[in-house]
């Protein structure tokens, strides 16, 4: 029997990561129904990342009603693990791009509602908190949750500054002496697998700020806010004023650090914490893959991550994606085995989402002749 493990992260905007991995196994049982397949959802620290942990550990969805990158309410979801000790957190439920569709608003888009998911997570009983930092609409550097877990970031006449990266400007005194004292006895990790620092050209809101809607006239402006509101924090803090993944999710992973927060790898760290290693020990293939593969996925998406677990453990990989774009040479210098595009004729980015199901059964199907092949 033919075992196969199949850990693919999410086709943005087609289906979740546990659905890729259905639509893929109905078209490896289309070759061979005997086949045993494990499905382990997958993640990076962005979209998805509290489906994944939860199915690979198991807990529950809850759901608390924060305040949205605009200051309107939003109801946020986020896991806490059956030990009731950890908590999964996704940015993005509480201030992710998809919250101010269509008009983005880069200069008042604010992390308030995260800080207020942490401490929801706190008031659960968790004592520790992994945090996605993926899908951010923010380029704030993290003062809306700073400001929500207490704080006290004024102006100069000793009023709190106004949310988002524009009222950084405005900051002139900073009290962390307020911040809420259960903060002492959680640990909190941020997980990004950018290694942007805060400012500057490969800062926050010059990489990521066009992204979020900013134009030039805005990044210049949100990076000088940066600049001064880094200065100000880190005159009150004994640590390197600046480091790797400080520009994560705008800023918001040298927000975490202010906390005392670690910032880890997204995608090694959740596949470390929920034992996919383990998941491998009898598989004969791994398939995994995401929407889209190109030379930038090499820069910590979740599939090259599975795919040098793989082969760390001298198992064949093939990784399907979505849509393939150039430096296919450097994705198979990772020791993938075969890139499948899950497309297989001219198509519109429209049709390739509404034939999701099809084309990646066909995917799948197709994997699995492939993998035939090499055992004859």
């Amino acid at each position: 029997m033919t075992h196969i493990v199949i850990a693919a992260d999410s086709f943005k905007g087609s289906a979740t990561s546990q659905q890729v991995g259905e639509y893929l196994t109905n078209g490896i049982y289309r070759v061979d129904p005997t086949a045993e397949v494990t499905t382990v959802p997958i993640a990076d620290g962005g979209d998805g990342t509290v489906a994944s942990v939860l199915a690979a550990l198991g807990g529950q969805v809850l759901t608390t009603t924060v305040e949205g990158p605009l200051g309107t309410s939003v109801e946020a979801q986020w896991g806490l693990l059956d030990d009731h000790h950890t908590a999964i957190i996704e940015m993005a439920a509480a201030a992710g791009l998809n919250l101010v569709q269509p008009d983005l608003a880069p200069l008042a888009a604010s992390t308030y509602g995260v800080g207020q998911l942490m401490a929801a997570a706190m008031a659960a009983g968790a004592t520790t908190i992994y945090l996605g930092l993926g899908g951010s609409c923010t380029t704030d550097g993290g003062s809306g949750l700073l400001q929500a877990l207490g704080a006290q970031l004024l102006t100069a006449d000793g009023t709190p500054i106004p949310r988002g990266g524009a009222g950084l400007r405005q900051l002139a005194r900073v009290n962390l002496g307020t911040l809420t004292p259960q903060l002492a006895d959680v640990t909190v990790i941020g997980l990004t697998d950018v290694s942007n620092v805060l400012t500057g050209p490969f800062g926050a809101a010059a990489v990521y700020g066009p992204q979020k809607g900013a134009t030039p006239a805005m990044v210049t402006e949100l990076d000088q806010n940066l600049d001064h509101y880094q200065a100000a924090l880190a005159a009150q803090n004994d640590f390197p004023q600046s480091c790797p993944g400080d520009g994560a999710a705008g800023g918001t992973g040298f927000g975490l650090r202010v906390l005392g927060a670690r910032l880890q790898p997204g995608t090694a760290t959740i596949l470390k914490l929920t034992h996919f290693q383990d998941r491998l020990a009898h598989a004969d293939l791994v398939l995994t893959g995401e929407g889209r593969i190109d030379g930038q996925s090499l820069m910590g998406k979740a599939s090259i991550g599975v795919v040098r677990l793989a082969k760390q453990l001298q198992l064949p990989v093939f990784l399907i994606a979505g849509s393939v774009g150039d430096d296919l040479d450097a994705i198979y210098g990772t020791g993938v085995d075969l890139v499948l595009s899950s497309t297989v004729s001219p198509m519109t980015v429209d049709q390739a989402v509404a034939q999701v199901v099809p084309l990646l059964t066909q995917a799948g199907t197709t994997a699995m002749h492939a993998f035939q092949l090499t055992q004859r």
